[in-house]
This record gives C-alpha cells, structure tokens and sequence, in this order.
C-alpha cells in the first residue's frame, strides 16, 4: 500500500476534505478506465494505457497504485464489489423446477454480462498471481454451491455419483468459461443462449 503525505498543519479541515474527495475521484476514474480497457479485451492494460484513457500522467497512476499488480487486482476487485448483488440468486431454492432454472439461467446470464471481462482479465492474472488465483477458485466454489441449494430437491435424491456428476455438469455448462463460449465465440445473442441453457438445465435436472 503506497504511503500517503501527512496533511499540512496550515490546512483546513476542508482543504483536507476537498484534497481527499479529488484523490478519490481519481483513484476510481483510474479503476473505472482499467475496466473499460478489459471490456474492448486489453486484458493487462499497463498503467501508460490507462493514464492515456483517464487523462492523467503516468506517475499520477503510480501516486494510487504501487505497481501494475497492485492496480489490476484493485480494478478486479472494484468490479467483483459493485456488483456482489449479482451473485446472489433471488429466493435460492424456492419455486417449482420450470421457475428456479428460468430464475438461475437469468441470473447467471446477467452476471456474465457485468463480470465477464473481469474474469477474463482475472483468469490470466491468476496464472502467476496467488492472490487472484485464491480470489477465483473461491468465487468458483460459490457459484458451484449455489447449484447445489437452487436445486437441493433433484440433486439430493439418494443417487450418490449421480447425484454428483449431474451438479458437476450444471456447474461446467454454467462456468464462465462456457458462457463465454456461448456468447463470444460462438455468437449466441442472449436470448439464444437462454433458450438453449434453460433446454439443457432441464434435461439435467430431470429425474
């Protein structure tokens, strides 16, 4: 974490205040730049690109942030907290079969829709960062668990490895990486994707 200078004595509390709040506008319009640079797929903008994009001097990029490291983890962290309503799915586990998969293939597909340049940018960076490859694996095993209590009554049936393999193929046909599949490469408008995932969710689901 980067140093910050002591307040003049001379200043007022105002001044402090007004120094602060300038500080922090630009912090975030430095994040929010990194953001829009994974969004056009810049997946490891370094801190010139975004000093170009925000319209402020590299070494004022470098007065926020130690290093590249340092800024990428905090815009992937911004984006992943602003949007933490969107992990979450509206009454889990309640509803007939046909509502909670309509309610999960929705919610999973606004998701991808807010964090999937982040995670783009956040699977590469966690090749050689352990502190986003921990982050990963961890919002991994919570999507996977989400599976599990959505749909407790068809995957808890008794069956056992069955049981398991059926929430181990929900967990991959809804995984980033498979949604970016759908929607990047193979070009599936979201209406499209969510037709063929509600199709396939069910058909797994089934007893």
């Amino acid at each position: 974490m980067a140093v910050q200078p002591l307040p003049d004595p001379g200043e007022s509390p105002a001044q402090v205040d007004g120094r602060s709040a300038i500080r922090d506008r630009n912090r975030n319009a430095v994040l929010d730049a990194v953001l829009d640079l994974f969004s056009e797929d810049n997946l490891s903008p370094g801190p010139e690109e975004v000093a170009l994009r925000v319209g402020l001097s590299v070494r004022s990029v470098y007065r926020y942030f130690d290093d590249h490291d340092s800024l990428t983890r905090a815009a992937i962290a911004r984006n992943i907290e602003r949007v933490t309503p969107l992990f979450l799915i509206p009454a889990i586990g309640e509803g007939d079969r046909a509502d909670r998969v309509g309610r999960f293939v929705d919610a999973r597909l606004r998701l991808q829709a807010e964090v999937g340049a982040t995670v783009r940018a956040a699977r590469i960076r966690a090749t050689f960062d352990p502190l986003v490859a921990e982050d990963v694996d961890a919002a991994r095993e919570f999507l996977r668990g989400q599976v599990g209590r959505h749909f407790a009554p068809e995957l808890s049936t008794g069956g056992g490895v069955r049981d398991e393999a059926r929430l181990a193929a929900i967990d991959a046909l809804f995984s980033f990486d498979s949604l970016d599949h759908y929607l990047v490469n193979r070009k599936l408008t979201t209406g499209e994707a969510r037709l063929f995932l509600v199709d396939a969710l069910d058909a797994l689901l089934a007893p």
